[in-house]
């Protein structure tokens, strides 16, 4: 099974959504999350989310962001995949706006689980054909599809 299936769900999936800051994305994105999950908290998940900011963009360059953090009441990870209408400032090392997000939420405890499905989900998006294709979606269902079936 592919791994973005098994974190990501149609209801966390955003084709051209709108944030027109880093924050304003954030504060879309918790509550995207939070709507779901009853154990999360949207101002403990936006406070992370800005907190991991802090400590060095999560902006990986040519478009894509990975905001990432470990999370006290998640049980197991959780992922969210938005797509931008309009690109937005990121901090990236390439200086380029991000329009493709992946949010990942872990438990508290899952340091390693962590690591390795950051890495993984940073491979994938490393892939120009997967990004092209994602990019291409028109929907969220599309987006959705995509994002699960993953690069060919």
């Amino acid at each position: 099974m592919h791994l973005l299936s098994q974190i990501l769900t149609p209801d966390r999936t955003v084709c051209h959504g709108h944030g027109p800051s880093k924050k304003r994305l954030f504060e879309t994105i918790a509550k995207l999350v939070c709507a779901n999950q009853p154990a999360l908290r949207y101002d403990d998940i936006l406070d992370h989310l800005i907190a991991r900011e802090k400590l060095g963009s999560t902006g990986l360059g040519q478009g894509i962001a990975i905001p990432h953090c470990r999370v006290g009441n998640c049980t197991q990870p959780i992922g969210a995949l938005l797509s931008l209408a309009t690109p937005i400032p990121f901090d990236a090392p390439d200086e380029q706006p991000v329009d493709l997000l992946f949010l990942l939420l872990v438990p508290e405890e899952a340091r390693q689980q962590h690591l390795d499905i950051l890495a993984n989900i940073a491979h994938l998006f490393s892939q120009h054909r997967f990004c092209r294709q994602l990019r291409a979606a028109r929907d969220s269902s599309t987006l959705y599809q995509i994002a699960c079936s993953g690069a060919d």
